[in-house]
């Protein structure tokens, strides 16, 4: 945790913590699973197959540590290249002057560094904030952010939320989450595709082992039940950490109800965005503000589940029980 003035939840805190655990019992799960399935059908003298299976396990296990090391070390640069967004001064323009005049308060509130300020020219209203640590963290804001929210408190609000992120290391936390479920998708996709095309499928003599297609359909099946668990666990991390972004933003600025104001704002102004732009703005909604494709209030679909954010209702009633203990 970053020594910053943003305040904590213990409570949700620990559900992160909780969350954190059963994803190191997953992770370990796979791995004896994986190894007993190796030595099984290592004594029974299938060497070749099981050789070709340690292979995709080591394989998976390289790319999953290569891509985990690029989010955790690249997640800015990844972020602004694919929102399209370019780093501002504050004379750069009139709305890149009221943003660092925004996110200068906000540092001096909560006792961090500065970090680099962005616009992204979409016009979704939205905003992210990235990078692993205060000292090359980026916060950026959608031009469709500055148009629409003209009241400053509310869009200090919004900054408070993004900047909470990194000074909780979110990136950091959600890269280590992340790294289960990209090592058992990569088995899956191996293990499917060996079957496929027949790799490892054939012994010396070209016949067929016999005991090729049950290994691979044992790796496909382990990897696709971690992969389930540790996607809906994660998405599950993501909406506590989303939750408690808000609580400290809103804590940190003392106006929960500007907050709230400006989520109804921005997810009510999400509804009339045609679906196209919103899919193709999909690839940043674990970083976004509120997620590009989220439910119209008081609906509730399957997507509660596999969201990255908490719902709307979820994060008004949070910030109403703020307000109220704040007005004490």
């Amino acid at each position: 945790m970053a020594r910053t003035r943003y305040a904590s939840d213990p409570g949700l805190i620990a559900r992160m913590g909780a969350t954190m655990f059963l994803l190191g019992l997953v992770f370990v799960g796979l791995i004896v699973g994986l190894f007993f399935i190796l030595d099984l059908y290592s004594s029974r003298g299938n060497s070749a197959q099981t050789t070709s299976t340690s292979a995709w396990v080591v394989l998976a296990a390289l790319i999953g540590i290569g891509t985990a090391f690029a989010s955790y070390y690249w997640s800015d640069k990844i972020a602004l290249r694919t929102s399209g967004a370019r780093l501002v001064s504050p004379n750069d323009s009139q709305d890149a002057a009221r943003l660092h005049a925004i996110v200068d308060r906000l540092c001096a509130l909560a006792n961090m560094p500065k970090p680099r300020v962005a616009i992204a020219p979409a016009s979704m209203p939205n905003a992210f904030a990235t990078g692993r640590s205060s000292k090359v963290a980026v916060v950026c804001a959608t031009q469709g952010l500055l148009d629409k929210l003209d009241d400053n408190e509310e869009l200090e609000g919004v900054l408070a939320h993004e900047m909470s992120h990194v000074a909780h290391k979110d990136v950091a936390v959600m890269t280590i989450a992340s790294f289960l479920g990209i090592v058992a998708a990569l088995l899956v996709r191996f293990a499917f595709y060996s079957e496929l095309f027949g790799g490892g499928g054939r012994d010396r003599r070209g016949g067929n082992d016999q005991n090729a297609l049950p290994i691979a359909l044992i790796v496909l099946v382990v990897g696709m039940i971690v992969y389930a668990i540790s996607f809906l666990l994660i998405r599950l991390l993501s909406r506590y950490r989303e939750l408690s972004a808000d609580r400290s933003g809103a804590l940190l600025t003392g106006r929960p109800s500007k907050l709230a104001s400006a989520l109804v704002k921005v997810t009510g102004e999400m509804a009339r965005i045609p679906t196209r732009d919103l899919r193709a703005a999909e690839p940043l909604n674990a970083f976004y503000f509120t997620p590009a494709l989220s439910n119209r209030p008081g609906q509730f679909s399957l997507n509660n589940i596999f969201s990255t954010h908490p719902p709307l209702e979820k994060r008004l009633k949070q910030l109403d029980q703020i307000s109220q203990q704040l007005g004490r």
